[in-house]
């Protein structure tokens, strides 16, 4: 881990990608608008962006093109919810995976999920979720700042859970990495025929596609 790095333009001291934040778990209001829809919701310190929706985020939900309808779609770094709901509002017949290591998100985006009538979202840290399931769809906003070895241990549990010709698409900022993370991609999933290809660019940030192979 990277030492110094807070929660964003609010940070209390705590890194979102840890487990249990020892700030206070104060609930606030937050008043947020995703797909035309105008949501309070609650968030609290200790978790990624928790007062705002945070650019990268916005990048990732205006560029990615709709999720399936049903199957499994999987948020990895789920924070208070953004893209869990979002996804969950889309395909409302699909069940939607939140997954985070940090508790406090977990409890955040089980709380938003209900203050949305979003009953199709399940949250959980990722051992919750069955080895046997397969994701039609995954997106994330994933911690890039939880250094190279961990988000790459991260990345290569989930990519390949990928149903066959499923599509992730990750927003990663420039100048944190997108390029070098996308060589990566190719050299660790290149050989068993995933590709990773650049989907969008905006405000600084990339979006980056990886596709499971057909068979």
């Amino acid at each position: 881990m990277q030492s110094g790095e807070r929660t964003g333009p609010e940070g209390d001291g705590d890194h979102y990608f840890t487990a249990q934040p020892a700030s206070p778990a104060d609930l606030r209001p937050l008043r947020v608008r995703l797909l035309d829809r105008d949501l309070d919701l609650v968030t609290a310190p200790g978790v990624f962006s928790p007062a705002r929706l945070d650019t990268g985020t916005q990048v990732l939900l205006r560029e990615s093109p709709p999720p399936p309808e049903h199957g499994h779609l999987l948020d990895v770094g789920c924070g208070w919810g953004p893209i869990s709901l979002t996804l969950a509002m889309l395909s409302p017949q699909a069940t939607v995976w939140g997954v985070d290591v940090n508790e406090r998100s977990v409890g955040l985006l089980e709380r938003n999920a209900a203050r949305a009538g979003a009953s199709n979202v399940r949250a959980g840290r990722p051992d919750d979720v069955p080895d046997d399931v397969r994701f039609a769809a995954i997106w994330s906003n994933p911690p890039i700042r939880v250094g190279k070895t961990a988000l790459h241990e991260l990345l290569l549990r989930w990519l390949p859970r990928l149903d066959a010709g499923a599509s992730a698409y990750l927003v990663v900022q420039r100048n944190l990495g997108s390029d070098s993370l996308h060589r990566w991609l190719d050299e660790q999933l290149g050989p068993r025929g995933y590709t990773t290809s650049r989907h969008a660019s905006a405000k600084g940030f990339r979006v980056l596609q990886v596709t499971a192979p057909l068979s």
